[in-house]
């Protein structure tokens, strides 16, 4: 009797503790979009291989939660950077990003939740200036503003990835050069798209002319064709077989025939 009292005090015990420990845990909501990684203090510390998906979950009360955003967030930045012949230059810059959802515990143990700050503000400036480094102002202003578009794009996509936040666009909404420069620019663009229109002007006036000169010379060929197939004895052979249809015809007239140089008849008519 007194071992069945110990056995059922202990099993009291144990479910007094449990009780406890349920009744003090931490209950942890994750709503979509989130996800959730737990510190133990006494159990190995961050816990970096579970991350907590949406959903209810229990946590001890000893232990720690942080809550991290998955969804993709526009972060901007105004900024100068120098151009490639030392020239100030202001952007506005646009960069898409997210958590890797499946990493947020290698994101927390290396950047913790301040990550936007600690890693993803200074890392676009960073590569930013690096790239618009390589070019001139008028490469940026207009004709190869998309390729730094792309190498920005390429170059972050590479040192956010190794750091567990997924890079989903970069956009430079804006591209701000000194005024004189701006008007020097615009000037060469200007005289440059002048220079090609003559420039097709001036071939179109040469295809002209060689297609004149092809023509000219396509008639002149025939000519001396025709000229050459045109002797005297086919010219009378054609003029008497004029002459026998006019004759044939109803009209009055009259033929007389004749010897002069060509040696056709000669037909006069009523009129």
């Amino acid at each position: 009797m007194k071992k069945k009292l110990i056995i059922f005090g202990i099993i009291t015990v144990v479910i007094s503790v449990i009780a406890i420990i349920i009744a003090n845990s931490t209950f942890l909501t994750i709503d979509a979009g989130f996800r959730a990684v737990v510190f133990r203090p006494f159990t190995g510390g961050l816990d970096r291989k579970n991350v907590y998906k949406p959903g209810f979950h229990l946590i001890a009360p000893w232990n720690r939660y942080y809550t991290y955003d998955v969804r993709e967030t526009q972060v901007e930045e105004t900024m100068s950077a120098i151009s490639s012949n030392g020239l100030n230059i202001k952007l506005d810059v646009t960069a898409r990003v997210n958590p890797t959802p499946d990493k947020i515990g290698d994101l927390h143990e290396r950047f913790g939740v301040n990550y936007m700050a600690n890693l993803v503000r200074p890392e676009i400036r960073s590569v930013v200036r690096k790239i618009i480094g390589r070019y001139q102002p008028e490469e940026l202003y207009s004709t190869k503003r998309e390729e730094v578009q792309n190498q920005i794009t390429k170059d972050l996509q590479k040192v956010l990835g190794a750091n567990f936040v997924d890079l989903r666009a970069i956009l430079i909404r804006d591209i701000e050069l000194p005024e004189k420069v701006k008007k020097a620019i615009e000037e060469k663009i200007e005289a440059e798209q002048k220079a090609l229109k003559y420039e097709f002007i001036i071939a179109q006036e040469k295809k002209e002319k060689e297609r004149l000169l092809i023509e000219a010379s396509g008639k002149s060929e025939a000519n001396a064709i025709l000229s050459a197939s045109l002797s005297d004895q086919i010219l009378a052979e054609k003029g008497i077989e004029a002459t026998l249809k006019l004759a044939n015809s109803p009209n009055a007239k009259i033929v007389i025939i004749g010897n002069d140089k060509n040696g056709l008849p000669l037909i006069l008519g009523n009129q």
